[in-house]
């Protein structure tokens, strides 16, 4: 990119400049510390980049957006086309509260949906289970039925929003009904818009929130990819996240491999059973982490879109242009919340969604400032789709098309990470891919050993949290919290077993030995599923017949 005879004056010029200008001061004022290091890789920051720097790089390797490598963005226009999809994460307790979140939402000028569920729904049990005790409607809503999807989403009509569901074992369960809904809105399913998480290898490496074994898992989710090619083409039928992996504790390097690597397994899956690459690989979408660090995030989604590039090209011949796009959602970094000086995490968020901006996102969950403590308030959510709004509209980022490209820095921290994060999938790969490392524990100790190190550096005060470990004060933050209460949960199991004495129990029997068949043998198990929920089957109900043939998970210890 840079000729050698200019590299080399560079070069000469740089050491000039160390010994002439910079050493007198360094002598007379030192710096803030001995070294600078990335947030999370503690990678070492050089004081200055220079062509030198990135001599190594063509423009080749960035390309044009809109075309290979993607490097610099998935779309000709990017931002100056359409703006990021803002997309707000809420369930609150009940489908009642939870629709008029998302009337409220809409009416701000929120312009797609984001669901979240209850501990209970997400590990496929009812409402009136012993398990799910205690913990109905507390970190999302609570769907035990059609009845409760179709109160979620009355008075929006489907065709006209977009919907992503984080939801990862269930999750077959959770599209049925979706669809159902959509069904019976009389929307046609080709219309249906949104995105399942559905990514269950990283339940098994972070989060802990699966249901039935590998094996069986895979099998499911390569069923949704052949159900949804068909019925629901315009539906992102799962979220590879790499969100979850950093919010554990990984650096920016693993959450890239790692996410990228859990990629690579499920798309060998599906070929596997049948599929050809192009018929589901463009519905495949990603969900990333936008951390504190903005140059090091700016990096990391640059490298990723590269990566999957060459990846889908190199490993599985993708023909479609839109198979080998990388196109993923970002929400702030839940991990970086602190309870203390709850206001400070409103600019925690700005600076990470301004990274996700900077780094060509496709849609964007901002985080409200009392997340650390409670479900946010409407107020915290106003704020924190505000907080979206004024960076779409007032502060430029969205004008040019990757503006940090041509950084020395950035170019140099792209290629960092992408080196780095290949070298782990090739250790992946020696291990037998991912699924055989995440049964091993290899993956789960990588990042358990990363955020032993971060946390003990915060509590040597070797890294600074503003208001926890340093600028610390003394008073106690007023702060309107929403609660869940033992009579919510009270209120959702009486709607349960009003709809369980209205329906034909009968016709859901049919329908769960007709899911139990297709389950035990190879057929496709989602159009039994569609047939159960629009019977009246129950979450609970759908899940524990699927565990009666593929058994339950139980995570082996990591030491």
């Amino acid at each position: 990119m840079f000729d050698p005879e200019d590299l080399a004056a560079i070069r000469e010029g740089k050491a000039r400049w160390e010994r002439e200008t910079l050493s007198p001061t360094l002598d007379r004022f030192g710096e803030r510390r001995e070294a600078f290091t990335t947030d999370t890789e503690g990678r070492d920051i050089e004081r200055l980049y220079t062509p030198d720097d990135v001599s190594g790089l063509s423009y080749d390797d960035l390309g044009f957006p809109g075309e290979e490598p993607y490097t610099r963005g998935v779309y000709p226009t990017m931002y100056r086309g359409r703006l990021w999809t803002m997309r707000q994460y809420a369930g609150m307790g009940t489908a009642e509260e939870t629709n008029e979140r998302y009337q409220y939402l809409l009416s701000q000028g929120q312009s797609g949906l984001s669901m979240a569920f209850d501990l209970p729904t997400q590990m496929g049990y009812d409402s009136d289970s012993a398990m799910a005790d205690g913990e109905v409607g507390k970190s999302g809503v609570a769907i035990d039925s059609i009845h409760d999807m179709r109160t979620v989403f009355e008075g929006i009509p489907l065709d006209e929003v977009s919907t992503s569901m984080t939801i990862n074992a269930p999750a077959a369960v959770l599209l049925a009904m979706y669809i159902a809904v959509g069904d019976e809105q009389g929307v046609p399913r080709a219309e249906l818009r949104g995105t399942i998480q559905n990514d269950i290898l990283k339940e098994y490496i972070a989060r802990n929130t699966f249901i039935f074994p590998p094996e069986p898992s895979m099998r499911v989710i390569t069923d949704i990819f052949e159900f949804a090619a068909v019925e629901i083409p315009r539906f992102n039928t799962i979220s590879i996240s790499g969100y979850h992996v950093r919010e554990a504790g990984s650096t920016a390097a693993q959450e890239l491999a790692f996410t990228l690597g859990n990629g690579i397994e499920y798309v060998e899956a599906a070929i596997g059973a049948g599929l050809d690459v192009d018929s589901f690989a463009p519905q495949l979408s990603f969900f990333f982490n936008a951390h504190n660090d903005v140059f090091e995030e700016v990096a990391k989604f640059r490298a990723a879109r590269r990566m999957w590039a060459r990846i889908m090209d190199e490993r599985f011949g993708a023909e479609d242009p839109k198979s080998r796009q990388l196109k993923f959602h970002t929400q702030t970094a839940g991990s970086t919340l602190t309870a203390q000086q709850v206001e400070n995490n409103v600019v925690r968020v700005a600076y990470q969604a301004l990274a996700a901006v900077l780094g060509g996102t496709q849609s964007l969950h901002t985080n409200g400032k009392d997340e650390a403590l409670a479900l946010p308030t409407e107020k915290s959510v106003r704020t924190a789709l505000r907080t979206q709004q004024i960076l779409a509209h007032e502060s430029g980022a969205a004008d040019t098309i990757d503006p940090l490209a041509g950084s020395y820095y950035v170019e140099a921290l792209t290629d960092d990470l992408e080196a780095e994060a290949f070298s782990l999938i090739a250790e992946i790969d020696d291990r037998g891919g991912m699924r055989r490392a995440i049964e091993e524990g290899w993956v789960q100790r990588q990042i358990q050993d990363v955020a032993y190190e971060r946390q003990r550096e915060i509590e040597e005060r070797e890294r600074i949290i503003v208001g926890v470990n340093e600028f610390e004060a003394d008073e106690e933050p007023e702060m309107d919290l929403e609660e869940v209460t033992e009579e919510d949960q009270r209120r959702q199991i009486a709607r349960l077993e009003r709809a369980w004495g209205a329906r034909d129990d009968g016709a859901v029997e049919d329908a769960l030995a007709e899911l139990r068949e297709a389950a035990s043998g190879e057929e496709n198990v989602m159009p039994s599923i569609v047939r159960a929920v629009k019977a009246e089957a129950t979450t609970g109900e759908i899940c524990n017949t699927l565990r009666e043939v593929f058994g339950e998970h139980r995570a082996a210890s990591v030491a």
